[in-house]
C-alpha cells in the first residue's frame, strides 16, 4: 500500500490502476506526424488507394503486429533459464507496446475518417472508447447526450473538450477494470511452459486487436468514399 501526501494511505490496487493509466497516457502522447507515417506505410503499395482500402491496411497492419508482439513475449517466456520474474517482466513492457499500438491504429483510422486528433482529450476519448468496446461507447453516448451511431464523428469531433474530460474520467476508471481483469489473466498465460505461453499471447493479443478493429468500425462508420 502507498501513501498520499494529503490523504494518507493509498490501495495498492488504486496506485496499479495509475500506473496503468500512466502507460497509457504515454502510448496517447503520440504525434499526428507519427499517425500520418502509418497511414503512409498503409498506402504504400498503392499509392492511389481509396480510404477503404487503407483502412483495411491498417486493420490487417495493427493485429499482425499485436499478435507478433505477443508471441514474441510469450516465447521468451519459454526459453531455457528465463524465470517467472523474468517473463512477468517482459510482459509488463510489452503491455505498453500493446498500448502503442493501439493507440496508433486508432488515431491512424481517425484521421483517415477526418476527425481531429491534435487534442489530447480528443485523442484519449478515441483510445479509451475503442480500446473499451461496447462500453466505451455507451458511456461516451450517455455522457455526451448523443444518440445514433458512429459516436467517432458524431461526438470526438464535436462536443466541447470539458464533456469530453467528463467522458475520459469514466472511461479511464472503466479501462483500468477491464485491463486490469484481462491482461492479468494474459500474463499469467503467456509465462506458461514449453512455448505454450507463445501461443496464448499471440492468440489473446490477436482476439484483443481484433475486438479493437470491430469497435473502430462502429465507431467511426462507412469509410469517406474520398480524401479530403
Amino acid at each position: 500500500m502507498a501513501t498520499g501526501a494529503l490523504d494518507g494511505p493509498v490501495p495498492a490496487a488504486a496506485v496499479r490502476g495509475q500506473r496503468v493509466l500512466d502507460l497509457l497516457d504515454k502510448a496517447i502522447g503520440i504525434q499526428s506526424p507519427l499517425v500520418r507515417k502509418n497511414i503512409a506505410r498503409a498506402r504504400q503499395r498503392n499509392p492511389e488507394a481509396t480510404p477503404a482500402q487503407v483502412i483495411r491496411n491498417l486493420e490487417r497492419m495493427y493485429v499482425s503486429a499485436s499478435t507478433g508482439t505477443g508471441a514474441a513475449v510469450g516465447g521468451a517466456a519459454a526459453a531455457p533459464g528465463v524465470g517467472t520474474g523474468v517473463a512477468l517482466a517482459l510482459s509488463a513492457g510489452e503491455a505498453l507496446s500493446s498500448f502503442e499500438l493501439s493507440t496508433l491504429f486508432a488515431l491512424s483510422i481517425a484521421e483517415v475518417h477526418g476527425v481531429p486528433i491534435d487534442e489530447i482529450e480528443r485523442r484519449r476519448t478515441i483510445v479509451l472508447g475503442i480500446m473499451l468496446g461496447g462500453t466505451g461507447s455507451a458511456t461516451i453516448a450517455g455522457v455526451a447526450e448523443r444518440t445514433g451511431q458512429h459516436w467517432g464523428r458524431q461526438v470526438v469531433a464535436k462536443v466541447p473538450v470539458e464533456t469530453l474530460r467528463q467522458i475520459n474520467r469514466i472511461l479511464g476508471r472503466n479501462f483500468v477494470t477491464k485491463y486490469g481483469t484481462k491482461q492479468g489473466i494474459i500474463v499469467l498465460g503467456r509465462v506458461a511452459p514449453f512455448g505454450i505461453g507463445a501461443v496464448i499471447g499471440g492468440g489473446a493479443n490477436a482476439a484483443i486487436a481484433t475486438l479493437a478493429v470491430r469497435a473502430g468500425r462502429r465507431a467511426f462508420g462507412p469509410p469517406p468514399t474520398s480524401w479530403p
